[in-house]
């Protein structure tokens, strides 16, 4: 074990957390300028694409971390049956779930049932797909729908919040199933999926469309909210949830409904390119 990794198991996860979740909101602007003007020269990040392009603009460093991107800098695969990319990122792996087990690295795999927190909820998933994205910090952060689908369920899983970073998925056992996560369950045409936000460390917050700010609070237990009935529909390429500050986006499809492209770990990847193919409803 790396002394990196070593010191995944020993921070303070959550309180680092709650200090980076309270620093990066701080409108004083020397300081928000320094963190934004920090990122944007260490990343590389092109203002360009974003609908407010000064980084100095923004109140604090999570709105700018949280932009908008210009309405003509995303489009969706204008192919109909297109299952497209939820996330800015890379590719950290993508393709069949084996017998409920889904694939993290070499020598690394965690279950659906773990990471979904329900063996009933993974059934479907035993031998689908599945697609997982890591967002690094010079990302775009806003989560899009991968299909059309109608919410009906989110969990709120309380663990860890390592690192997601490559280093510590090639070497931490079952990571994803053990960070602090949000499972969101929909219905779509081609049957139930599953979009999961993985938190990480210094990460960890995450809000959704329909109900702002999730996490925090971090979960003391597993939290279940039922949207039955509510009628919340998203359309495919529509903003779902975000990151305030980077992470990974696990999607899960179930048997049958789709075919993946060929995706290769560490790809680029945007927001609305093509990762497969829908099946015929």
């Amino acid at each position: 074990m790396t002394f990196k990794v070593f010191l995944q198991y020993i921070l303070p996860h959550r309180a680092l957390s709650r200090v980076v979740y309270w620093a990066t909101r701080w409108t004083f602007a020397p300081w928000k300028n320094f963190l934004i003007g920090k990122i944007v020269r260490s990343y590389q990040v092109d203002m360009t694409e974003a609908a407010q392009p000064d980084p100095f603009a923004y109140p604090h460093f999570n709105a700018f971390f949280t932009r908008k991107l210009r309405p003509d800098a995303r489009r969706a695969d204008t192919a109909p049956g297109a299952l497209i990319s939820p996330a800015d990122g890379r590719i950290s792996q993508a393709g069949p779930i084996v017998d409920g087990r889904i694939f993290q690295a070499k020598g690394q795999d965690y279950t659906a049932a773990e990471l979904l927190g329900d063996e009933a909820a993974a059934t479907p998933y035993r031998n689908g797909r599945f697609v997982t994205i890591y967002l690094s910090p010079r990302d775009y952060h806003r989560v899009h729908m991968p299909l059309r689908g109608v919410l009906k369920e989110t969990v709120h899983i309380p663990g860890r919040i390592f690192s997601v970073a490559p280093f510590a998925v090639n070497a931490i056992p079952r990571l994803f199933a053990r960070n602090e996560r949000l499972v969101c369950h929909f219905d779509g045409a081609h049957g139930p999926f599953a979009v999961v936000m993985v938190g990480a460390i210094l990460v960890s917050s995450v809000a959704t469309v329909w109900d702002g700010l999730v996490i925090p609070p971090y979960a003391p237990s597993i939290r279940r909210k039922s949207f039955a009935g509510q009628s919340i529909t998203l359309d495919r390429f529509a903003e779902m949830a975000r990151f305030n500050m980077g992470s990974t986006v696990i999607v899960l499809l179930p048997d049958g409904a789709a075919e993946l492209d060929t995706l290769t770990s560490q790809q680029l990847i945007k927001v609305g390119q093509r990762l497969g193919e829908l099946h015929h409803a």
